[in-house]
């Protein structure tokens, strides 16, 4: 199977669209896409689920933490994408395709939507959409997704996206705000084999 290294995304050119969203690239040189990237760290819905190895509290860690993800999609780490509405282009939440193995032909994703957001389809739509766009672009074969046990709502995103649950895995993630203690996780996974399932109705 042949492989593409990544390239560093345009936003407004090579972003995909479809299911009623435009993913386009993250700036850390807009103020805009700054504060939207903190203010999604800050939410206590991502806290919950989420624990970075580098927090973000400020603006000043916002912005590095974009230059970062901006150098690994340079050097085909990842790609990571602001959610916007494809009519008006409001930034909706984030979603990345990291862990990019070319080797192996195989990948890792990951999602968080603004609370405002919520409610409207948008982790799911935005699932199909990075997930058509990974198995085009980068030829991968297998997509996987990880959320820590409990997260119900990621568990039907994952779900409705045509992630298959593959089991449980133990210790596999940080605990709430903590780096010395572990819980447990749902593994899921999609194969390019698969069959795309329909975007839900936009909302």
């Amino acid at each position: 199977m042949a492989h593409t290294r990544m390239r560093t995304l345009a936003p407004s050119v090579t972003g995909p669209r479809g299911h009623g969203l435009h993913l386009r690239a993250w700036d850390a040189g807009d103020d805009a896409d700054v504060e939207a990237w903190l203010r999604g760290h800050l939410d206590p819905g991502f806290q919950r689920w989420n624990t970075p190895l580098r927090p973000v509290t400020d603006l000043r860690a916002a912005r590095e933490s974009l230059r970062a993800r901006a150098r690994d999609a340079g050097e085909g780490r990842s790609a990571s994408f602001r959610i916007t509405d494809g009519a008006d282009g409001t930034t909706l939440g984030h979603i990345g395709v990291g862990e990019i193995n070319p080797h192996l032909g195989q990948a890792h994703v990951g999602y968080w939507v603004l609370p405002e957001a919520r409610g409207r389809g948008v982790a799911t739509r935005a699932l199909l959409l990075a997930s058509r766009w990974a198995f085009a672009e980068l030829g991968v074969h297998r997509l996987e997704l990880g959320h820590a046990l409990g997260h119900g709502a990621s568990c039907r995103v994952a779900e409705r996206s045509g992630y298959v649950y593959e089991g449980t895995m133990r210790g596999a993630m940080f605990e709430a705000g903590r780096h010395d203690a572990f819980r447990d996780a749902h593994l899921h996974a999609r194969l390019a084999t698969d069959p795309e399932p329909a975007g839900p109705g936009v909302r």
